[in-house]
This record gives structure tokens, C-alpha cells and sequence, in this order.
């Protein structure tokens, strides 16, 4: 009998299944089928060594397949030639993409081996054959020229799609199914044809219109990708049709005019003011080029749905938006939509040469299924210029695609010929029924052009003769699509023209109103997440707030926060530092990271809302914290912080991925969107936020400045010289306060719990927000000498100053100013040689530096004639170069370590004799260096 006669009557589709299944996971499937799909692959590997072609799904041959000898010749020659027809649709699955017809200006780089049947083992003399395998692709068995035909109707037009990779084969399956209906080809009915048209029209006059009434200013043009203001429509409408309620987008330079004129109906008036240069109607704010510009609006879609559209400002560092959005996008979802993440949409906008090189993509990607940064899904469009700046995409990239960084969380990608204003308007369509069915990212990756250079003064031949060349005969897609509609009948003539001078009407009449007014107005981004908030100035910022807490809301939280779950286990050490949170509170002697956790429970009874997120910020780098403790034998994480008694509040805290760029520019997007969230990000030493300085030059110490945009983030910065070498001292104080300036942002340098924990508390207490940078201790958290009392947690107050109180004032003439943990080192020193003339001020606040009770206090010395600024850094580094510039009181000297360019040595005893060193100045003026 036939070995394998049972072949003979098995319906192929089900064969074809079984075979998907075992390549998914081979000992998944019956034995004797998994004894022959090896035999199977044994043929085809034989096969295809005289015609190599790779599957990016095919199983690697079995190395014990001779423990199951097959006879491949009785296999019958029909079955085989199905089986041939399966790996001709998985090739073009896996490879269609590579020949597609989505370059509108060039000739697209070739790849093999191609999808020619001769790879398949197949031939011309195959194309009548009738096939079963055809029920693969939704249809009916059919002949071999009828399943290529639709093959490369859905895989090789206009739109290529990468998503073989993706391992959950249920959305392979859902992909799979939406492309083989009406072959991956969109249908949209006259009038939807003609909205697409009209938004086409738009995007093309209105750069028409910038070319000529502003010749050579920078405006980053979208012409060569028009087409995205009609998909960018359609996607939004219907999103809100599918329930999404509010849009958060971020976007780079180019065409970021045309989509706020177009899309969020910013007025053009106030665009061409700000093309003319006018001055801005506030004073207490400088802001920034035209294309770095957000908008928030409240829009009624076609369907009459009211939806809130958001465009991020950002600065030229392109792709850093990309963060941000994403921390918005989560503050939303968390204030609105907690349990439901659908109804707030990331879109993201990046530029072909910034999504490809910018490492920040990555770390992005990174986030995307990450419980404390997940949003639901980013749909990303890549309007790719095929150049950046000057430099061409082969010089750009290793991969394939610029887009490649999306197979990191297994996105699928489709890439789309920018021309054919349908197919891209159908693919945004597929990546939102995708987001909204998964949950997950996607990508468009939209293939089109630049019409001039890198911005409208630059002269692209210089570098792309040829391309230039080409793209200068180039029509524009707006009528390439009229010339469709016109020969499907669908409009007449002359449309276009009227479209076209009724929209440059409309844009005449705005220029002409704008130059009637001489001032620009800014509207500042997400106004209406800061209703109630003020401005202020330095002055302002200087204000004394009232941050007293009942103790009897001490007592209850404290009762809580020591406590642990009596019908768990954990670890004794967990028990004990939980525990002696009591025991510290109850002796008056509260240190750090009781404060600390004392002031977030204050905060949550009143309210507030907590995100805390960073490198191993639930227990703390230095194990100060434990805001989260594991149970000892199941790892089941609490969280006593969320059982107050009365808690109004959501505390949130989460460890982050091992980043600093992309998690603090997601907590500034997350704290610009929820005022009233206690947001901080927690570096796990302070110099690794180096790694974040873009975020921080850009974003945190000047938002306020270029977009109108408060921000309440609090970055906390283990600092201090402990001998840990040169990247565990510094948090590099010296950088921030250089960016210091007017009312931008808090710096401080607190060294006692209760000031810490007043801190914390007057940042949400305000009825404005700063950025708040704070020096943490480390050393310090357990230091005996660094404790506080309930009495100063209740009744005190934040002091930018704490003067002296050990010592007789008049008997002073020596008279130190310092910041942080030195002041310990200085007083202990002070102690251990009796110098009761020397007096020790520490400068809790660095900026806004309070002037004015700085000159009470040295007005309470009268016999101090030796004035000091003391630090443990070098000279070059610290607070020193700010206080020179900025504390002219008195005329002072200077007790640091020399100049060096390391901010510590690595050896633990140079470290420690040079902090000695530095103290000794203090004490002796001969030694002033």
C-alpha cells in the first residue's frame, strides 16, 4: 500500500493550514504529518539549492530527518505543485514589498532573487493549472495566471506591506484577510473622491501661494507629499467615527504649515504674521520660528462628532517630539480614558533621514508595550524626501527601508507611492483599523519627493543633479489625480480651477487682513489643560506658599505607608525598613525616604495625581524608597502608598527601560498635559541625565520662553562626593544653572527631609508650574545628622535659605555659603577643630536665587570680615562660575577643589584627600586657591 495514499483524498486548504502550523512550531502538529512536512522541506531544500530563494517564515531543515525516511517521488506530482503554489504566495507575502511600484521619481533598486515562477519551481506551462491553493487568498480554486494576478495586485501596485514577521499568527490572519479584499485596491464613492481632491487642492495652493507671496523664506514645503492633508483627514474623521475622542500628533519641519492651515485650521492670518515677522503680543515670552509651532483645537468632524486635535511644538531636533507626544498621549489616557486607551490617538510625523538615524525612534519603539508608557498604539507616517538635507537614502542607511527600525515591536509597514492620493488616503485607513483592533504600532511609510531644497533657499542640484532633474518635470498629485477623476467621469473640467481660486481667494483676503495688524498672537499649546494657572516672574516664583499639613493627616498616612500586609511574607529586610518608618516618625526623627513618601501621601489625600518614573525609581537606586515591595515567595508587587485611607489621588510609579533621552522627554509630554500631576522623573545617577541634554536644552529649560508652554516636571538628580568615582559624584549642577535665566525654572539643593518634603508639595501648591531640578542626596538618606521633625512637617515651609543656629553670631568672622551635602562635611569639621568663629548658611534654592534673605542674613553678622563660597566639586564645575555671576552681596573667596576635567578621580583615596582639602580652605584663608 502507498505510504502516503492518505494524501490523495486531504483537502488542500486544510493541508496548506496544517503545513502554516508547523512552521509556526513544529511539535505542535501530529507526528506522522511533522515526519512528512520534514521530508517536505528535505525535497525542497534539495530543490532550491540549484534555485536559492529565501522565506523569511520557512522552517530550517530538520537535522534528524533521516530517522524518518521519505520517499519524495511517490509524493503526487499535483500535490507537489500545490505545495509550489503556497511557497509562491508566502514569497510574495514575505518579499512583495521589494517590487513594488511605489517610487513616483525613480527607478526603485532591484532585489533577488525575484518573484519569478522559475524560483518556485513553477512555469508558463502551470498558468492554466487549476489550484486549490488559491483558497488561501479568500478566493475560489483557481488558475495559476489568476492567482499571480491578484498576487501582484495586492502586493505589487502602489502599496507594499512588510508583516510576515509579525509571530501572533491571529494578526497575520486579520492582515491577510483585509488585503485580499478588492485586492488591497481602494474604493471610495464620487464624493468621497472629491473631498480627497479638495484637501489635495488645498495642500498644493497653499504652498503655491507661500512660493510666491514670500519668495526664498524658509517654510519646509510638503510639495512632492501633498497627499498626506487629504489622508490626514480622512484618518481623523474616521477615528472619530470609531470613537477616538481626542488626537495628539507630532510632527518635524516639513509641511508642518500646510497640516496647521489645513488640518487644525489654524488662521492663516496669524501664519502670515508670523511669515512678516511682526512682533508678538505678550511680553513675557520670546517664541520661536513659524514651523516650530503647535496648535490645540476643538474641531466638528464631517459626522458632526466633536473632537479634540493636538499638534506638539518642538524644536529643529526633529525626532524628539516623537517622546513627547507619546507622554501626553498617556497623561490623557490616564486623566479621561483610564480603562480605555483607544479613545486618545499618537499620530507621528517624521522625516525619511530622521527616523532612519535618530536614536531616539528606537527608544520610542522601545516603549510602545511598556505597561508605564504603552499608549495603545502610534500610527507613524514617514513623508520621505528620499534625501535629507543634501545627503542621499543610500548614505542615509544600512537597512532596506527607512522604516525598518518597526519590525523592533513587529509593526507591520506599508509603503505607499505619494502620487496616488487613493492608495495613501486606503492605507491610513488600514493603520487605523489596525491600531484600533490590536492596539499596536504601525507605519506608513510614504514614498514621494522634495520639490526644492532642504528649505526653499537652497539649491538641491548642487548635490541630486538627476534626481532634480526629473522632479522638476514632475507634476504635482493634485492633478494627477484630477486628470483620474476627470477620465472616470467623476468631475468636469473645471473644478480644479475653481477650487483653486476659491481657495486662493480666501488666502488673499487673510494676507490682506493680516498686514492691517501689527502684532502676531501666539495661542499657547493645550490651553485648556491650563485653565486657572498663572505666569509669573522670578518675583513670583519667590513667593512663600503654604504647604502645612494637619498632623493628624501625618499620623493616618503614616500609619499606613509602615504597615505591611500581616497575611503576606517578605523579606526581613523589607519588613525592617517599612517598619522603622514608624519608629522614625514616632522618635521625631524622620529621615529622607519617610519625608518623601509622607509628601506624596500628603498629596494624594489632597488630590494630586503621582507619576514617578526612571531607572529603578520602585525601590530607588540607593534603597531608599520602596514604593513598591515584592512579596517574598510570588513576587506580587504592593503598594502601600494606593491604600490611604481617603486617597482622591493616583499614584503611579513605574521603573523605566534603561533610557534617558526618550523616557524624560515621555514624563515632560506627560506633565505638560496633566498640570495637577506630581510628575518626576528620577535619574539613577545625576550625570546620566547627559544623556537626556536635548530634552533638557529644548524642552525643560525653555519651553516656557519659545511656545507660551508651563511645565511643572521635576527631575530629581542623585548628587553628592562620596569616592564612587567620576560618572557617581556630579550631576553636573553647573549645566543647569547655566541655562537658568528670568522665571524658567527651580533649582535647588535641599539638605534636610522636611525641606525636601515641602519641596515636593509646593510644586503642586502653586497656581503656576516650573520645572523643578533637585540635587537628590545619596549618601545623606541614611546620614543620623539628616533627619527632621513632624513638628517641620506640619507646621514648616519651604526655606530657600536655612541660616545658622549653632552659633553666636557676633562671635562669627568667618562666614560660609554652601549647598547640599558639603554642609555636613563642614560643620563636622567645624566641630572637630572648635571653630565657633566660623558660621555655615546653606543655599537650599539655587535659582531663583533669593537675593533678598541672603542680605538679611549677612546683615546679621556684623563682625564677619571672610565671606566663603564652599563646594566639593571643582572649580569649574558646581554652582560657583552661577554665584560668581550672580551673588555680589559680598566680596568672597572661593574653597573648592582646582580646575579639573573630570568631575572626580577614580581612586576612593585621591577622591577623599581632595575633599579633605577642599574643607580645609574653608578654615584657612591662606590655602584660597
Amino acid at each position: 500500500m502507498d505510504r502516503f495514499s492518505f494524501l490523495n483524498a486531504a483537502h488542500t486548504e486544510f493541508f496548506a493550514q496544517l503545513y502554516d502550523q508547523y512552521l509556526e512550531n513544529p511539535d505542535s502538529v501530529e507526528p506522522s504529518w511533522r515526519s512528512f512536512f520534514q521530508g517536505f522541506d528535505f525535497g525542497m531544500e534539495t530543490y532550491n539549492e540549484e534555485n536559492p530563494i529565501q522565506y523569511s517564515n520557512q522552517a530550517a531543515p530538520v537535522a534528524s530527518v533521516s530517522s524518518a525516511p521519505v520517499d519524495n517521488s511517490k509524493i503526487s506530482e499535483q500535490l507537489q505543485k500545490e505545495f509550489k503554489v503556497v511557497k509562491l504566495i508566502e514569497g510574495y507575502r514575505s518579499r512583495g514589498h521589494l517590487f513594488t511600484k511605489t517610487n513616483p521619481v525613480r527607478e526603485r533598486r532591484t532585489f533577488s532573487p525575484s518573484l519569478d515562477l522559475e524560483n518556485f519551481g513553477l512555469s508558463s506551462a502551470d498558468l492554466t493549472t487549476v489550484f486549490d491553493a488559491a483558497k488561501l487568498l479568500g478566493l475560489q480554486p483557481s488558475s495559476l495566471s489568476q492567482i499571480v494576478d491578484h498576487l501582484t495586485a495586492v502586493y505589487c501596485q502602489h502599496i507594499g506591506i512588510e508583516y510576515m514577521y509579525i509571530r501572533r499568527p491571529e494578526i497575520v490572519e486579520w492582515i491577510q484577510e483585509r488585503l485580499n479584499i478588492n485586492e488591497n485596491r481602494p474604493t471610495f464613492s464620487a464624493e468621497e473622491k472629491k473631498g480627497i481632491l479638495n484637501k489635495l487642492n488645498q495642500a498644493v495652493s497653499f504652498e503655491n501661494f507661500l512660493h510666491t507671496k514670500y519668495v526664498g523664506q524658509k517654510r519646509f514645503s510638503l510639495e512632492g507629499g501633498e497627499s498626506i492633508i487629504p489622508a490626514l483627514d480622512a484618518l481623523i474623521e474616521r477615528a472619530a467615527e470609531k470613537g477616538v475622542e481626542q488626537f495628539v500628533m507630532g510632527m518635524a519641519h516639513r509641511g508642518r504649515l500646510n497640516v496647521l492651515a489645513n488640518i487644525f485650521g489654524k488662521s492663516t492670518q496669524d501664519i502670515f504674521s508670523e511669515f512678516d515677522g511682526k512682533d508678538y503680543d505678550q511680553e513675557y515670552f520670546d517664541g520661536d520660528v513659524k514651523y516650530h509651532l503647535g496648535l490645540t483645537a476643538d474641531k466638528i468632524t464631517k459626522s458632526g462628532r466633536k473632537i479634540n486635535i493636538n499638534l506638539a511644538p518642538n524644536p529643529s531636533h526633529l525626532e524628539t517630539v516623537g517622546a513627547v507626544i507619546e507622554g501626553i498621549t498617556r497623561a490623557k489616557q490616564d486623566k479621561y480614558f483610564e480603562d480605555d486607551f483607544s479613545k486618545v490617538l499618537p499620530i507621528a510625523v517624521h522625516g525619511d533621514a530622521a527616523i532612519a538615524g535618530q536614536g531616539i525612534l528606537y527608544e520610542i519603539i522601545q516603549m510602545a508595550q511598556l505597561d508605564g508608557y504603552k499608549t495603545g498604539g502610534t500610527i507613524h507616517i514617514v513623508i520621505n524626501n528620499q534625501v535629507g538635507f543634501t545627503t542621499n537614502y543610500l548614505d542615509a542607511r544600512s537597512s532596506t527601508y527607512c522604516t525598518d527600525v518597526a519590525k523592533v515591536t513587529l509593526s507591520p509597514v506599508l509603503h505607499v507611492n505619494a502620487d496616488d492620493a487613493e492608495s495613501v488616503v486606503h492605507a491610513m485607513q488600514f493603520a487605523l483599523d489596525f491600531r484600533m483592533q490590536f492596539g499596536r504600532d504601525v507605519f506608513i511609510d510614504l514614498l514621494g519627493y522634495r520639490k526644492y531644497g532642504h528649505n526653499e533657499g537652497d539649491e538641491p542640484r548642487f548635490t541630486q543633479p538627476v534626481l532634480y532633474k526629473l522632479i522638476a518635470k514632475h507634476r504635482n498629485p493634485r492633478d494627477i489625480y484630477a486628470e483620474k477623476l476627470l477620465s472616470e467621469g467623476v468631475i468636469d473640467a473645471n473644478l480644479v480651477k475653481t477650487l483653486e481660486k476659491e481657495y486662493k481667494d480666501d488666502l488673499d483676503h487673510n494676507l490682506e487682513a493680516s498686514r492691517k495688524k501689527d502684532l502676531t498672537v501666539i495661542t499657547p499649546f493645550m490651553q485648556n489643560e491650563w485653565k486657572g494657572f498663572e505666569q509669573v516672574s522670578d518675583a513670583g516664583m519667590l513667593q512663600k506658599v503654604n504647604t502645612k499639613v494637619e498632623k493628624s493627616t501625618l499620623d493616618a498616612i503614616i500609619g499606613t505607608v509602615s504597615s505591611l500586609p500581616s497575611d503576606k511574607k517578605f523579606i526581613n529586610k523589607i519588613t525592617k525598613i517599612v517598619t522603622d518608618r514608624k519608629t522614625g516618625y514616632d522618635n521625631n526623627t524622620i529621615d529622607w525616604g519617610t519625608a518623601e513618601t509622607l509628601a506624596y501621601g500628603t498629596l494624594l489625600t489632597e488630590g494630586f495625581d503621582i507619576r514617578i518614573s526612571g531607572q529603578d525609581v520602585e525601590r530607588g537606586t540607593f534603597s531608599h524608597r520602596h514604593a513598591v515591595v515584592k512579596v517574598e515567595d510570588s513576587e506580587e508587587e504592593v503598594v502601600l502608598l494606593n491604600h490611604i485611607e481617603n486617597k482622591k489621588g493616583n499614584f503611579r510609579i513605574f521603573n523605566s527601560f534603561l533610557s534617558e533621552y526618550g523616557v524624560l522627554g515621555f514624563d515632560y509630554g506627560y506633565a505638560l498635559a496633566n498640570p495637577n500631576a506630581l510628575t518626576i522623573w528620577e535619574a539613577q545617577f545625576g550625570d546620566f541625565s547627559n544623556g537626556a541634554q536635548i530634552m533638557i536644552d529644548q524642552y525643560i529649560s525653555c519651553g516656557e520662553d519659545k511656545w507660551n508652554n508651563q511645565n511643572g516636571l521635576v527631575m530629581l538628580l542623585p548628587h553628592g562626593y562620596e569616592g564612587q568615582g567620576a560618572e557617581h559624584s556630579s550631576a553636573r549642577m553647573e549645566r543647569y544653572l547655566q541655562l537658568c535665566a528670568r522665571h524658567n525654572m527651580y533649582v535647588a539643593d535641599c539638605t534636610t527631609p522636611a525641606n525636601f518634603f515641602h519641596l515636593l508639595r509646593r510644586q503642586m501648591k502653586t497656581k503656576f508650574r516650573k520645572p523643578l531640578i533637585v540635587f537628590s542626596p545619596k549618601s545623606l538618606l541614611r546620614d543620623p545628622r539628616c533627619v527632621s521633625t513632624v513638628e517641620e512637617l506640619a507646621n514648616g515651609e519651604f526655606q530657600e535659605t536655612i541660616d545658622d543656629t549653632a552659633v553666636n553670631k557676633a562671635d562669627v568672622k568667618t562666614l560660609v555659603f554652601c549647598t547640599g551635602k558639603f554642609y555636613y562635611d563642614i560643620v563636622a569639621e567645624r566641630e572637630n577643630n572648635g571653630r565657633n568663629d566660623v558660621a555655615v548658611v546653606r543655599i537650599e534654592q539655587l535659582f531663583p536665587l533669593p537675593v533678598e534673605q541672603l542680605k538679611a542674613i549677612i546683615a546679621q553678622y556684623p563682625n564677619a570680615d571672610d565671606y566663603v563660597w564652599a563646594q566639593e566639586e571643582p572649580k569649574n564645575m558646581g554652582a560657583y562660575t552661577y554665584m560668581l555671576a550672580n551673588f555680589d552681596l559680598v566680596k568672597w573667596r572661593l574653597a573648592s577643589l582646582k580646575a579639573y576635567s573630570a568631575p572626580a578621580a577614580g581612586s576612593y583615596t585621591r577622591a577623599k584627600r581632595r575633599h579633605a582639602d577642599a574643607i580645609r580652605m574653608v578654615f584657612d584663608k591662606n590655602l584660597f586657591r
